[in-house]
């Protein structure tokens, strides 16, 4: 049975910089890699882009409960750690929108100069180690694989990932790992992910987009809008706008099963209420069809779609309909479709700072395992670098 100091479970974005820290501090250590590869996720972030992180980056950006536990480590290993850690690495970088990209816009750039490093620092990586189990004995921690392979080690990082495309790897067997360490699981659900709805309007548009903006109402609240692409598809919504409220709207359906719950959309963010109104007024004088009503502003299938708005001749209920149009919520896609996972380990059970686990002496958790989400925008993967290389920093 191998022995090493470090032993990492989970070869993803937050693993390979908790390995790459810890052999910095000369550590032997050991990734135990579920998959064939390394970093399939990285490779498929950003749409094999990698949107590595984000120009404001910092605790507001995550979920409430996560804030003061991001802080803690951001504080130690921040936008300008990450950045120079990957310049270290001989990584270019630039940003479009505030979002951090590798020059060369591919994700196996990034990839490929981490697996460098982990080879300059001689990290071994055991492949197809699917973890079932974790005990110990002698002071020493033994990681089990469910094909009778074995390691120990004097400390050990969690990094398995969530539930998010589990073709990658991440399938939720890291939560049961937690769980029989004695950890508390905040129910994962899918996060930035297309809305199940179901109205005729969703089939009859689908593959048509706009720019609109998006808003959760669930139980009445009505969050802040988003702007951005609003796309209809056969079985619901998705685009940049819908994927930035969805996540809030996930936890409510998904966890807590409310049905209360509704996509308010601004059709026409671009023209306020009165202007709005005054357009509409101006065409109404012109005699124009219901379906024409709006030619020029939205697309003509939407323009068709809209065309009962103004049966009645009820300008300002039109302008107040368009402005905030809301979808019944039945359901979000699922894992295969979102981006993230929210949910995870409680975040309350591991030490500000340093991540180690509360329950167990030499434990320690990083990346989306545990109840950590972040905004779309580079968010996610800068958590899984930063905290992958506290948790990975010496014992």
């Amino acid at each position: 049975m191998n022995k090493y100091n470090t032993i990492v479970i989970g070869g993803g974005a937050a693993g390979i910089c908790a390995a790459i820290s810890a052999a910095r501090s000369e550590h032997s250590v050991n990734i135990c890699e579920k998959m064939p590869q390394l970093g399939k996720k990285i490779l498929a972030s950003g749409n094999g882009r990698c949107n590595l992180l984000n120009d404001n980056f910092d605790e507001t950006f995550y979920n409430p409960a996560a804030r003061e536990l991001v802080r803690s480590i951001l504080s130690k290993f921040g936008i300008t750690e990450i950045l120079a850690f990957f310049n270290g690495l001989g990584l270019e970088t630039w940003s479009q929108d505030g979002r951090i990209f590798p020059v060369t816009n591919q994700a196996a750039s990034v990839l490929k100069v981490l697996e460098i490093e982990l080879r300059r620092l001689s990290v071994t990586v055991e492949y197809n180690f699917d973890c079932n189990g974790i005990s110990f004995s002698g002071g020493n921690i033994i990681v089990s694989a469910g094909n009778g392979k074995k390691f120990t080690c004097q400390k050990l990082i969690v990094t398995g990932g969530g539930k998010t495309y589990p073709v990658l790897g991440s399938d939720g067997s890291t939560f049961e790992i937690a769980q029989q360490l004695g950890h508390t699981l905040v129910e994962p659900v899918p996060g930035v992910v297309p809305l199940v709805v179901k109205d005729t309007m969703c089939h009859y548009l689908q593959g048509q987009r706009i720019s609109a903006a998006a808003s959760a109402v669930i139980d009445g609240k009505k969050s802040a809008p988003v702007k951005g692409e609003l796309l209809f598809t056969k079985y619901g919504l998705s685009g940049t706008c819908v994927l930035d409220v969805s996540s809030e709207i996930s936890v409510a359906v998904n966890r807590y099963h409310k049905k209360d719950v509704f996509l308010a959309v601004d059709m026409i963010p671009f023209l306020d209420k009165v202007q709005l109104q005054e357009k509409l007024a101006q065409r109404q004088s012109q005699k124009l069809a219901p379906e024409e009503m709006l030619a020029g502003i939205l697309p003509n299938k939407l323009c068709v779609s809209f065309k009962e708005l103004f049966g009645n001749g009820d300008i300002n209920s039109a302008a107040a309909k368009l402005k905030d149009f809301r979808f019944r919520v039945n359901g979000t896609r699922g894992w295969n479709e979102a981006e993230f996972t929210v949910g995870g380990i409680k975040v309350n059970e591991v030490t500000p700072g340093t991540l180690k686990s509360k329950l167990h002496k030499n434990i320690y958790f990083a990346g989306e395992v545990l109840d950590v989400n972040g905004k779309r925008g580079g968010y996610n993967l800068g958590w899984a670098w930063a905290s992958g290389y506290i948790a990975g920093q010496t014992l």
